[in-house]
């Protein structure tokens, strides 16, 4: 389901490397202090003046997070970038689903208390290891395979504690809690469901052009790229916070 064509395995490993450490070295030393998870000041002035049970609030606030953010998106587009049966798609999307439904639930309910510039730090690192995994990296260099599956619903789990992070940062008042954070999943995954939409039309498109497999290794060394950005910014923030 995502093999990668024989053209893209034959593609210089070392020109991939020396691609990603230029773009982790500009982005991160041209990064400032990160915010993790930032929440705009009315939304979270709103969630803080109301209590008891907000179903519909709560579904806004789970999809606006999902459609802006791009950490996930990314990760999203590089799960989806290979996957031409939908059968396929509704499998590894669920995969994703239940990894940060699960840990995002979890996390609220009962107020872990994690590192948001971590989480984001790994929440990136997600992103520049489906791009390796879409360039076939670790066949050539380690000789495996690692499991698409595993990976897609652990690293599940570590966008769950991000989303997390953020409805922490709500302050959320105790009285309706459970029926608020259900909301708000399920607005997530309508979210998600809507960009996911917009992803596969895009991707449609795409794979119908002459030179898709020609930019398809650029745009993945791109998302790499892109990931090892969001790493940097993140680590960034931990050390000018620490």
């Amino acid at each position: 389901m995502t093999t990668v064509p024989r053209g893209l395995r034959g593609l210089a490993a070392r020109h991939t490397f020396f691609l990603s450490c230029l773009s982790f070295l500009a982005l991160t030393l041209s990064a400032t202090v990160a915010a993790a998870h930032n929440v705009t000041p009315g939304d979270a002035g709103y969630i803080q003046e109301i209590w008891g049970v907000k179903l519909a609030p709560f579904m806004y606030l789970g999809a606006k997070h999902m459609v802006t953010g791009y950490d996930h998106l990314l990760f999203l587009f590089g799960v989806v970038f290979f996957l031409y049966r939908m059968q396929h798609v509704a499998i590894y999307v669920s995969l994703f689903a239940i990894g940060h439904s699960t840990t995002m639930l979890a996390g609220v309910y009962f107020g872990w208390s994690v590192n948001a510039y971590v989480i984001d730090a790994i929440i990136g690192l997600s992103v520049v290891y489906k791009a390796l995994d879409n360039l076939g990296a670790y066949q050539r260099w380690f000789g495996v395979q690692p499991n698409t599956k595993a990976a897609t619903l652990i690293f599940g789990f570590f966008h769950g504690l991000g989303l997390a992070t953020k409805i922490l940062d709500y302050d959320i008042a105790s009285e309706g809690l459970l029926p608020n954070l259900l909301a708000f999943n399920v607005g997530v995954e309508l979210g998600q469901i809507m960009a996911l939409a917009v992803i596969l039309i895009v991707m449609s498109w795409w794979r119908r052009q002459p030179r898709f497999w020609r930019h398809a290794y650029t745009a993945n060394v791109v998302m790499m790229s892109l990931g090892f950005l969001l790493m940097g910014y993140q680590i960034t923030g931990l050390i000018l916070t620490a």
